[in-house]
């Protein structure tokens, strides 16, 4: 029976340490979280749902990346938890049109004035895979420049 009873005493105290909330990001863009303490540690339970890249000891910025849900851990420099959060990505907020051509879907992202090619998850394959090259060669030749001006 004590030994129940510590057992009970010592979860209640081990799950109270930890602060635990609902984060919101809607995909493709970031949210900052600030931690009540700081951390030393932190884990995305499914890194291609949403990433983390730290600030400091006491701020992350939390990058929503797909639709979905995971969770966040956050430990202290003991190993301690501090933090079990809930992060859901959703759609994005404004912008976004659909054009579905037979049973292909294509996204963009507009504005008053243009849109511009935005594929999600869903879109046709070809479409999505041709956007993200043509990201890539684009990324690739800025740094190839900014490596050139050193």
């Amino acid at each position: 029976m004590r030994r129940a009873l510590a057992s009970l005493i010592a979860a209640t105290a081990f799950a109270g340490a930890a602060h635990a909330a609902e984060i919101a990001v809607p995909m493709d863009e970031v949210r900052i979280v600030a931690f009540k303490q700081p951390v030393s540690t932190v884990y995305m339970g499914n890194p291609t749902i949403a990433d983390i890249t730290t600030i400091d000891a006491q701020h992350v910025f939390v990058l929503g990346k797909s639709f979905g849900a995971t969770n966040m851990i956050a430990l202290d420099r003991d190993g301690r938890p501090i933090a079990n959060d809930q992060v859901t990505v959703f759609g994005r907020r404004t912008g976004a049109v659909t054009v579905q051509k037979g049973d292909k879907q294509y996204t963009y992202s507009c504005t008053a004035a243009q849109c511009q090619p935005a594929p999600v998850v869903g879109d046709f394959s070809d479409y999505n895979k041709s956007m993200h090259e043509e990201v890539a060669t684009h990324s690739d030749a800025l740094q190839k420049a900014a490596d050139a001006s050193k």
